[in-house]
């Protein structure tokens, strides 16, 4: 390549390394090689594996799909074991969902989580004691670890909640939560 089509390149689509993490993950289109197990023993792709798979073949009809969901039943249950995290087979999952540190994680059946998202360990996401409502959260949202998003809030696309926050309102888009309860520091 010269120097020229590198120019040309470059001031169609810009610089990549001056290019901000944000930009470059999609918040509505799954990038599924994410979840992609790389090796014989990755807990938290081949959990989320489990849970995919299930979540297929319970839709399908007869005997097979029903043998099938039973085996993949007993698959979840092990790395669910192996990885000491509680995220329910009926979960709304997008495409693209990593958990590097797959343990201690609990996510409620009812939540809605987007594409290409990041948790980490010891995240829980669920309801809150006298509220109605779980949490929804958009594409490619960082969750940092021991951070707890309860209740029914909504979580904006690229937003990033903070290690071992406490999130009881909703978070815009690009917004950065910390601390406890979460304060918001939106980006311009």
């Amino acid at each position: 390549m010269g120097l020229l089509e590198k120019n040309e390149i470059e001031r169609e689509v810009g610089d990549v390394s001056e290019r901000k993490d944000h930009e470059c993950i999609s918040a509505e289109i799954p990038d599924w090689s994410r979840e992609k197990p790389e090796r014989f023993w990755d807990p938290g792709k081949k959990l989320l594996l489990a849970i995919r798979r299930y979540q297929y073949w319970r839709k399908k009809k007869g005997l097979v799909a029903r043998f099938v969901c039973k085996w993949l039943v007993l698959r979840y249950r092990f790395w669910s074991l192996v990885t000491g995290s509680d995220i329910a087979l009926q979960c709304k999952l997008g495409g693209g969902l990593l958990i590097p540190h797959p343990n201690g994680i609990l996510i409620h059946p009812s939540a809605l989580i987007g594409p290409n998202c990041l948790i980490f360990q010891q995240v829980t996401i669920g309801t809150r004691r006298g509220k109605c409502g779980v949490p929804v959260i958009e594409g490619h949202v960082d969750i940092g670890a021991g951070a707890k998003i309860l209740g029914p809030v909504h979580i904006g696309a690229h937003a990033r909640i903070d290690a071992n926050a406490v999130v009881y309102a909703d978070v815009p888009s690009g917004a950065l939560a910390f601390g406890v309860p979460a304060k918001i520091l939106r980006f311009e």
